[in-house]
């Protein structure tokens, strides 16, 4: 009986198309995931704990503004794209020259931050390096378009040609002991090449030069996006502030150790971003015919996240001050106890992603922004009580407290989110029932 269900569920052509996707892009991270550890591995190894500190501040500082080039655009541009694809030169041409503003102006605002910084010249350089690969990722609307398609291998083909030619580059630079800066440098151009691998597989399923900017799409797609760009930009805040303070208060060392911590916590992070590319489509799709379908498949999409979240959390958990003295040496040592701590914060990582597609979905990006103003207010706050006494340590603290106000506190409180905080705390206990076919 349980041969035949499973054989009609490989059958069945809804689970068959999204699995193929999924399968697509999980194969893409995956090789991503290792190719990018074991380089950024012996980057962190070749630069020490002090320089790999400073490129990780630099990178996190950009971050921190990362919104202001992306303007909160991602999934209203897939969601557009899915109901109405007439409209796809207008919806990914108004999208891709929005982008691109965004872009100047994340320059803008990194240029009147960093007078607030005690950031010498050369760390400045650093992050205005690394920013500009803002630039080209307004090419990541060819991202969008795959997605509402469910055409993963593509955008899976583009991300390793990218990652392949980036791994290339960054261990010749290590061979001949390339200065600090050079790093950077591989930043915008690995952006630069992923985006020459986007266009060349556009170009084989439509046109690129009939992309058009229309004032009223860009309109329409900037008001229902604002909220979720401000909620984005909050949301990096609250996931990067830690380094940025830390560097601050403390020391860029100590920045280092943090960073190794959260690189191999970061390389399990594509898991929950998979799913939801892959099965963000057969959410919306059926939110307007059966209430009951909408809520099996999110009760499912919050099982499969938090199944996920067991089989990447509880190894590393358990396992992680070998981890960093078998990856990083000795010289990391300290970072141990720091990734073990980050392996809760996989917890949120992953279900807050899940309850991201719902709340674009149910268009409440007003909600989403509100949640992540108090969970930053949160972090901030905490981190200024907890970096002085325990470090790093206290910076991971006030994240995971962050996160857990951000994506179930808050919740209690609106009763418009009761139905979906309740179908995600089943979820988390009923992880074990997960039914892939409804």
């Amino acid at each position: 009986m349980f041969r035949t269900k499973i054989e009609n569920l490989f059958s069945h052509q809804g689970f068959k198309k999204y699995f193929k996707n999924t399968s697509w892009l999980m194969a893409e991270k995956v090789f991503r995931m290792l190719v990018g550890l074991f380089v950024g591995i012996w980057v962190a190894r070749y630069l020490g704990p002090e320089q790999f500190g400073l490129l990780s501040y630099a990178q996190s500082f950009v971050g921190l503004f990362l919104a202001f080039s992306t303007l909160g655009l991602d999934g209203i541009v897939v969601r557009e794209l899915v109901k109405n694809d007439v409209l796809r030169d207008k919806i990914i041409g108004s999208a891709f020259w929005l982008k691109l503003s965004g872009s100047a102006m994340l320059m803008l605002v990194l240029f009147f931050a960093i007078q607030f910084t005690s950031n010498d010249t050369f760390l400045n350089s650093l992050i205005f390096i690394i920013a500009s690969a803002a630039i080209f990722q307004s090419f990541n609307v060819i991202d969008f378009f795959f997605q509402s398609k469910v055409l993963g291998r593509y955008v899976a083909y583009a991300n390793v040609i990218s990652l392949f030619v980036s791994s290339v580059v960054k261990i010749f630079l290590i061979l001949y002991e390339a200065p600090l800066i050079a790093f950077a440098w591989v930043v915008l151009f690995d952006s630069a090449i992923l985006a020459l691998g986007f266009i060349y597989f556009y170009s084989n399923h439509a046109a690129l030069l009939k992309w058009t900017f229309d004032k009223a799409v860009a309109k329409d797609l900037l008001k229902d996006s604002w909220p979720l760009l401000l909620s984005s930009l909050v949301l990096m805040i609250q996931a990067r502030i830690d380094q940025v303070m830390l560097k601050e208060m403390v020391g860029s060392t100590e920045v280092g150790f943090y960073s190794v911590a959260l690189k191999i916590i970061e390389a399990f992070a594509f898991v929950p971003m998979v799913l939801k590319q892959s099965l963000y489509p057969s959410i919306v799709s059926v939110k307007s015919t059966s209430k009951q379908l909408y809520d099996n498949r999110l009760l499912n999409y919050y099982r499969l996240n938090f199944m996920m979240f067991l089989l990447m959390a509880v190894p590393i958990f358990f396992g992680a001050h070998q981890i960093i003295l078998v990856l990083f040496g000795q010289e990391y040592e300290s970072a141990g106890l720091l990734l073990s701590l980050m392996a809760i914060r996989l917890l949120f990582t992953n279900m807050g992603l899940a309850k991201g597609a719902y709340l674009i979905t149910e268009n409440l990006q007003m909600y989403s922004l509100l949640t992540m103003i108090l969970g930053t207010i949160t972090n901030v706050v905490l981190n200024y009580q907890l970096i002085p006494s325990y470090e790093a340590k206290g910076a991971i603290i006030a994240t995971i407290l962050s996160f857990f106000v951000t994506v179930f506190l808050v919740d209690v409180f609106y009763k418009k989110m009761h139905q979906n905080l309740r179908l995600m705390l089943k979820g988390i206990f009923t992880f074990y029932q997960l039914k892939l076919r409804s």
